[in-house]
């Protein structure tokens, strides 16, 4: 039997189809959010799945899953966006509220959030 700290951040997670409930998840509350779904106000049906596909992909490679995130790096992404302190604060509280829906684990729901913290620099433009 395989140790848990043997096992990547995505299989403790529960892999694919866990990433992918938290990605819907997410998108959900993110683009009905009053204050940050303005980001994603006029994308079509066709681009919203493109950016879901591509978040699955981005988080599964970024935590250990065989997946590979074959696009623009993030800061290039998000460049131009104006992403402020207070849109990454209200991504954040989503992210959390996700991954409890999915009742994450404490251990894994924290360092998926580490993971996460440590990509705000490549995407937070106004502080």
């Amino acid at each position: 039997m395989t140790n848990v700290s043997e096992r990547s951040l995505y299989e403790r997670m529960g892999g694919y189809d866990t990433l992918a409930a938290f990605t819907d998840e997410l998108l959900q509350r993110l683009t009905s959010d009053p204050e940050i779904g303005i980001y994603w106000r006029g994308h079509s049906t066709d681009s919203m799945k493109r950016d879901r596909q591509l978040i699955v992909d981005f988080l599964c490679e970024a935590i250990g899953g065989p997946v590979i995130y074959r696009r623009t790096d993030l800061k290039t992404s998000h460049q131009g966006l104006r992403i402020s302190e207070r849109d990454w604060e209200v991504f954040a509280n989503h992210a959390v509220a996700a991954l409890e829906k999915l009742e994450v684990p404490e251990q894994e729901k924290q360092e998926f959030l580490e993971c996460a913290a440590s990509l705000k620099d490549d995407i937070v433009e106004e502080r």
